[in-house]
Parts: structure tokens; sequence; C-alpha cells
């Protein structure tokens, strides 16, 4: 494992840069950081799309932050936010950063933007074995989370953040009262759902990371003057509720940019936007009766680190990565009241499978765990409604905001339980056109191996107990050796089943029945 790691955060705001050594017990030190204000949200109120303009100033500094990168000989890991997430011209987007920088862009949910962040700040306070409330304000989303051990009791993301609010009610420009009091009531709508949410959540403790939150600590702690003002010495401190209302005022009070450059603390960057970003912390105070906040430094960037660490190294010193994704699925096949005993044998079956060919068929780890994913998931579209459940699924899966998956990932798993049955994988299915060659061949793999794993507990019975699969000759040979009843069904469904699994594989599959088995 590469132990140099460098996390780009492409944010609605700014793009910032981590670059960390992870040591032999899994931790990390900062090597370097770099930010950059881009503003990829500020090219239309309802971040519909990046602007041409925007592309290209992400393009730019993506650019230099490839050669830091580099000098470090660091492996890349670039996570969006926000504004790609919503932006109907995401793919062109992603396209083009990796066309001309190299580096493939991971697009999360919000929710798993949350998820990450908690990872991050788990590393700069001692806060493990609490129950933290999370906030992070953004350029585009809020996050909130509750959390305890490391494990994510509730998680939201809502369409409220620095750059949408300022936008919205033009707030870079002078703040007149009338402006300032539609803007709080705005938010307080927004904020309705989580404060209906976390009216039974007992937390202990309300931690706030990222610029925002950043910014006002820096505000308030210049009440100090002997106080340095870096950034990691900000971790830690405590914004209590009166000492944010003074900040507040003070910025309030400066109805223009020229006003709020005086403001003591306040970085020069966020003169136009700070405005808003007060507004959302003030009202996220208000609206959940919080007193006193401590501030974390970390955020996003070192969460995606502590994530790579889980997802490529052992140990007992964080939760498990697996365990994150597994109980996200979980939670969604109970909602949607799947076949427990069904998708469990189906999952069993498609492993042994994959096992069987994998090393020869360049297929790897994690695409043993989307297989897993899309076995368990493949028929909650039920749900919904028999006919057609396949395609239901799909849209369930995509919807769900998985956690511990980006977004791609989330896509190859979608589309494979789509694809479990009736039409194979096409062009024309636009779900799947948009995925890149190499996932599109992953689907196809992945979903022959589903459609096989699915016939062979056709009954819903567990018929058929144990198989062998061995590969000779360009012939998967499924040797059945183990049966409860009579497994004719099963044989004669995965028979018919076959036939993708043949197409993308390149292999001929024989069903061989045991006898007196």
């Amino acid at each position: 494992m590469n132990e140099i790691i460098a996390a780009i955060d492409i944010g609605t705001n700014s793009f910032h840069l981590v670059i960390a050594k992870i040591d032999s017990k899994n931790r990390f030190k900062i090597l370097t950081k770099s930010k950059e204000v881009v503003r990829l949200g500020d090219s239309s109120n309802d971040m519909k799309y990046i602007s041409a303009e925007s592309v290209e100033r992400g393009i730019d500094v993506l650019k230099r932050f490839k050669l830091i990168c580099e000098s470090y000989h660091a492996e890349i890991i670039a996570v969006a936010t926000s504004a790609t997430r919503e932006a109907l011209n995401q793919n062109e987007f992603k396209s083009r950063v990796f066309e001309e920088t190299g580096i493939e862009i991971n697009v999360v949910s919000g929710f798993e933007e949350a998820r990450l962040i908690y990872l991050g700040i788990l590393q700069s306070l001692e806060i493990y074995d609490r129950k933290i409330l999370m906030v992070d304000i953004g350029g585009g989303s809020t996050e909130f989370l509750v959390g305890h051990s490391g494990e994510v009791k509730y998680a939201n993301s809502v369409k409220i953040g620095a750059v949408r609010l300022t936008k919205k009610f033009s707030l870079d420009k002078k703040a007149d009262k009338n402006k300032l009091k539609e803007a709080r009531i705005f938010t307080r709508n927004i904020l309705n759902q989580v404060v209906r949410a976390l009216e039974n959540e007992n937390y202990e403790l309300v931690v706030g990371s990222s610029g925002t939150i950043l910014s006002l600590s820096g505000i308030i702690k210049c009440e100090n003057p002997n106080e340095e003002l870096a950034e990691a010495n900000l971790n830690g401190f405590i914004i209590k509720k009166k000492a944010l209302q003074n900040a507040s005022e003070k910025i309030y009070a400066a109805e223009t940019v020229s006003d709020r450059s005086k403001i003591s603390g306040l970085d020069p960057k966020r003169y136009d936007i700070i405005t808003a970003g007060s507004i959302i912390l003030e009202q996220i105070f208000s609206e959940l009766n919080i007193e006193k906040m401590t501030v974390s430094s970390y955020a996003l960037r070192e969460g995606i680190i502590m994530n790579y660490i889980q997802q490529n190294r052992s140990g007992n010193d964080f939760m498990n990565f697996k365990n994150v994704r597994f109980n996200s699925i979980i939670h969604l096949c109970e909602m949607t009241n799947f076949d427990r005993e069904h998708s469990f044998k189906v999952m069993e079956n498609a492993v042994v499978i994959f096992d069987s060919i994998s090393k020869s068929n360049d297929l790897n780890s994690d695409d043993r765990e989307f297989l897993e994913a899309a076995c368990l998931m493949h028929d909650i579209g039920y749900h919904i409604s028999p006919a057609s459940h396949h395609k239901h699924s799909y849209y369930l899966i995509r919807n769900a905001d998985l956690m511990g998956f980006n977004d791609k990932e989330i896509e190859i798993i979608a589309n494979t339980a789509r694809y479990h049955r009736k039409s194979f994988p096409k062009i024309k299915h636009e779900a799947f056109a948009k995925l890149d060659p190499d996932s599109q061949n992953k689907v196809k793999k992945l979903s022959g191996i589903l459609r096989i794993a699915d016939a062979l507990d056709r009954s819903h019975k567990g018929i058929i107990k144990n198989f062998g699969v061995l590969l000779e000759n360009k012939t998967v040979n499924i040797n059945i050796t183990s049966c409860t009843a009579d497994p004719s069904l099963e044989l004669w469904g995965a028979e018919q089943r076959k036939q993708l699994f043949e197409e993308s594989f390149g292999l001929k599959v024989k069903f061989n029945l045991k006898e007196n088995s």
C-alpha cells in the first residue's frame, strides 16, 4: 500500500488538498495542505449546472494540486460534494477533469459526506466514546450526524450552505433587514426536518467543522488580541451562543464587503459569504437549542484519509469499514421487507462461483463486495411492485444513500441488481450507458453470476445445499453435490439464465447433478 495519500475535497466554495503519510500503526501525519477558492457552485441559484468558467477554474486548481501530489509521490483520492453532486453536467465536468489532469473524481452522497466528515473529526478530538451531534456547514449543503463510538446513529444532508444562501438572497451585497429576515425564515424551514428528527436524540456534545464555523470561530477568538489565529489553533475551540450572537451582529452591521473587511479575524476569501454562513449557524443554534459547540479543524479531507486506511489496512483502532457498508445495505433491505433467507442464499451461491473464476477473469475483492451487495438487494424492488421489480431494485439502490460507497460504486451495484433478470445490459439503457467501459464490463460479468446464483435458488427453499465449481477447457462445471429435494426447477432455471454469463466471460457453463445428491 502506498504510504503517502493525497485527499482532495472538491467543494462548492473551495477545493482542499491534504497530503498525509500513514505509519505502521494506521496513524497519519499531515505533510502539507493547500486550499483555493473556486466557487464551483457560483454559477446559478439552483446549482443545476457548473458553468464553463467554474469548470476552467476548477481544472486550473486541480492541475496545481496534481503537481504538488506528484512531488510527494502521493496516491490521489478526490471526492466531490454538493455542487458536483447536484449538477446535471456532472459527467462532463468529471470527464474534463480526468482528461486534463488524470484525476478521477468520486462523487459522494450527502449521507456519505457526513460519515466521512465524522471519520475526520474523530481524529482531531477525544470524542470517540461520546455521543455527539456533528454539524458541517459547506458552500452548498449542511451535514448533520449523530455518532457514538464510531457508529452512525443518524445522518442527513440539507440543501443549504453559505454559497447557496448568499446567491438566493444576494447577501454578498448590502444586507438589509428584509433580506436578513427572509434568509432566516428560509433557513428555519429547511432545518425543520432535522429538528424533528433530532427531538429524541440525547447527544452530549455538539461539534462543528469546516470553513464557515472556522471563520466565525476566528472572529470570536479575535476578541482576545493575544490569541493566534492559525486554523490548527481553532481545534477544540468552544463557540458559545452569546459569543456567536455578538460576532453575527458585527457581520450584519457591516452592510458591504468593504465593511466586512474591517472585521478582525475574518478570512478575506469569505467576506462575501460570511453573512449567509452566520445566519445558518445562528439558526442551527436557535432551532436545536445549542448553547455551545466544540470546533474541529479536521473535516472531510482527513475523513477521506481515514476511509482509505479502513479499506486498505487491518487493525482494531477504528471502526470496521465493511461493517459500515454491510449495515447500510441490511438497513435498506429490512426497510423493504426483503426475503432474508433467499437473498443470503443467492449471495452464498454467487460467492462460490465468483471465487472459483475471479483470478483468471480480472475480478478483485472490490468486485466481490459489489456482487455481494447486489445479491442481497436484487429483489428489494418487490417492495414497490412484483412487475418490473428488477427496475425498482435499481431505483431504490441508486437513491438510498448507501454509506461507505461512492457514487460510481453505487451505480455498479444498482445496475448489477437491475440486470439479474429480463433484458441484458444495453447501451440504449440510459443508466448503463453512463458507466465507463470498464464498469460496464464489470456489470455484465457480475450480473451474469447473479443470474445463475439466483436461478440456483429459484424455489426460494434452499433446495441446492452445496455445489462446487471447476473451470477446465473453457467450461465452467457447476457440480451439485447436495440437495434437500428434487432440484429440477433450479437446474432448468439456471440453464435458461446462463447466457449472459457465457457471453460476458467467453466461457461455457455446464450443470452436473451428482447421483444420490
